[in-house]
């Protein structure tokens, strides 16, 4: 005769926490996807140096662009 072993949720919070770990099942994240729209432009944290941006930024609105711009030129695209 062979007994059985494994382990039954017996309080509240042992039954809880089965239902907690069943349902926190971990899920692999998306594939990254390019833009749906060619030339579509992706938001992104960057750090520039303060006086860097302030060069951009002098000029007014379109700063943005114009680092864009630059970036584009020192990349050769």
């Amino acid at each position: 005769m062979s007994i059985d072993r494994t382990r039954r949720p017996v309080s509240a919070r042992d039954k809880a926490e089965a239902l907690f770990s069943a349902a926190a099942t971990k899920v692999a994240p998306p594939a990254i996807k390019p833009p749906a729209v060619p030339g579509a432009r992706e938001l992104v944290s960057l750090r520039l140096d303060s006086d860097v941006l302030a060069h951009f930024q002098d000029d007014g609105p379109g700063w943005q662009d114009r680092i864009n711009i630059a970036l584009r030129r020192a990349a050769g695209l």
